[in-house]
């Protein structure tokens, strides 16, 4: 790969050259016609050349610097099994761009991250220095509002932590829940019993969980009680012990339900309540919302943990924080 050099930047020029022992793994590090080194030269401008397992870098110091840990840290996430997606490439770039936890960069990019959720099906690792920050919180904190917009992963990696912690034993049951509120629209009288008629409202949850569980233990540990998928309603009078509560949609949830949803916390319990406080579809909008009101109140109490995310932190296809930056940035 050779490609014409960029164009001169300000700043003294600095060259580098790092060499990588498993040609095997090179294909996905730089991706179909080296997509994933044109993604990083147009993203850090630097400029890359690539000959054999040797691939040199030329920039200003501080680019060819964040351009060897992206690709040392791409090639390490290869070698642990992670598919080399122009997410993960922007993922990695976002974490080197933005060194926010202690070891999360400068760790040996041969051994496993010090952060990371280990499920029956994958191991999931922090794509933003949110989500890492996040994962922190998860294991330190009893209670965690986790706000921001979506595809930044909030609902994922909390079901994740919780499934994790249910293959360990850390809590007995895990509970899933979110306010039955339709997205703008009156779907009317549904036709079923009531499994049927909510279920629609949680397939969100449902397909977190079936990513990181085989889908015949999902299906034993719902039959079992061990997994608990119910809309907030079915919370009221109950204590919930010994077990990872995650409430999704948050939002949606007045302040008089969510009151009450989080006085159900129990002993040996982990808290998890996850949306975005823009994205309201209660008739009074955001003014209804029982998240925002929640946030208001508790922020700074003690044992409760505030995560928040931006589009910057969004982990789905780079034009969703790009729509979301329209929706609600300096020019909404």
């Amino acid at each position: 790969m050779s490609r014409k050099p960029l164009p001169a930047q300000a700043g003294e020029r600095s060259r580098a050259e790092l060499s990588f022992d498993k040609p095997q793994v090179l294909a996905q590090l730089f991706g179909q016609y080296d997509r994933n080194l044109v993604a990083l030269e147009n993203r850090l401008g630097v400029y890359i050349t690539a000959r054999g397992n040797r691939v040199g870098l030329e920039g200003t110091a501080e680019q060819v610097a964040l351009a060897r840990d992206v690709l040392n840290d791409l090639y390490a996430r290869i070698q642990r099994g992670e598919d080399c997606d122009t997410g993960l490439v922007d993922a990695a770039i976002a974490m080197a761009s933005e060194p926010t936890l202690d070891g999360i960069l400068s760790a040996e990019r041969t051994s496993a991250p010090p952060i990371m959720i280990r499920t029956r099906k994958k191991t999931i690792v922090p794509r933003t220095p949110a989500q890492a920050h996040y994962m922190k919180q998860l294991v330190s904190h009893d209670m965690i509002f986790a706000l921001g917009p979506a595809g930044t992963g909030k609902t994922y990696v909390a079901v994740a932590q919780a499934v994790a912690q249910l293959i360990t034993g850390s809590v007995q049951r895990l509970i899933l829940s979110r306010p039955a509120v339709e997205a703008g629209e009156r779907l009317g009288f549904l036709p079923g019993d009531m499994k049927e008629k909510v279920d629609p409202y949680l397939r969100p949850l449902y397909d977190a969980l079936y990513d990181c569980l085989p889908a015949e233990q999902v299906e034993r540990r719902i039959a079992s009680g061990e997994i608990e998928i119910a809309p907030i309603a079915f919370m009221r009078g109950r204590t919930l012990a010994d077990a990872f509560v995650i409430l999704d949609e948050a939002q949606n949830t007045t302040p008089a339900q969510m009151k009450m949803f989080l006085t159900r916390f129990g002993q040996n319990s982990r808290m998890v309540i996850c949306g975005d406080p823009n994205q309201v579809d209660l008739p009074g909008g955001v003014a209804a919302s029982g998240l925002a009101d929640a946030v208001r109140r508790l922020e700074g109490v003690e044992g409760i943990a505030m995560s928040r995310f931006t589009a910057a932190d969004v982990v789905r296809h780079p034009i969703v924080g790009r729509i979301v930056d329209a929706y609600e940035g300096p020019n909404a």
